[in-house]
């Protein structure tokens, strides 16, 4: 069973994966794309924008909510949830699971989806909120900052 679908949440591929439609992947809809829908889009319904449902919104649903279901909630589902498909969750479809469908994996395969906005996007904004335990347990599983691609992604500074 893969992690629910929430009515009204917006998500976008929050994975380590470089492939097409992967979190990594600046493609048309991937996780780092600036193309509209994109992870990285400050457009409507973009990875980045602070209107309704953003990955950088404070409001219901958004990335940044404490709301249930928000990216910053420990509720349920939550992106500060560490229960099962919760963003601090290690288990199957969990933020911080490295199988695939996790939010640490590299499969290009059950893609892990959230409403956060992007890695080094999220941690900065965690640890300015005073969110510091939890921004250094995301780090702990984050790859290597010596890979090609923490590099490539802001994630040197962290």
């Amino acid at each position: 069973m893969s992690r629910p679908i929430i009515a009204n949440m917006r998500t976008w591929p929050r994975n380590l994966s470089t492939a097409q439609g992967g979190g990594l992947s600046t493609s048309q809809c991937g996780g780092m794309s600036t193309s509209q829908y994109g992870g990285m889009s400050t457009s409507q319904y973009g990875g980045m924008s602070t209107s309704q449902y953003g990955a950088m919104s404070t409001s219901q649903y958004g990335g940044l909510s404490t709301s249930q279901f928000g990216g910053l909630s420990t509720s349920q589902y939550g992106g500060l949830a560490t229960s099962q498909y919760g963003g601090l969750s290690t288990s199957q479809y969990g933020g911080l699971s490295t199988a695939p469908g996790g939010g640490m994996s590299t499969s290009p395969i059950d893609v892990y989806r959230s409403n956060i906005p992007p890695w080094p996007v999220f941690l900065r904004e965690l640890e300015s909120r005073g969110y510091r335990s939890q921004a250094g347990l995301i780090r702990r599983y984050l790859p290597s900052t010596r890979n090609h691609w923490s590099a490539k992604h802001g994630l040197r500074r962290f």
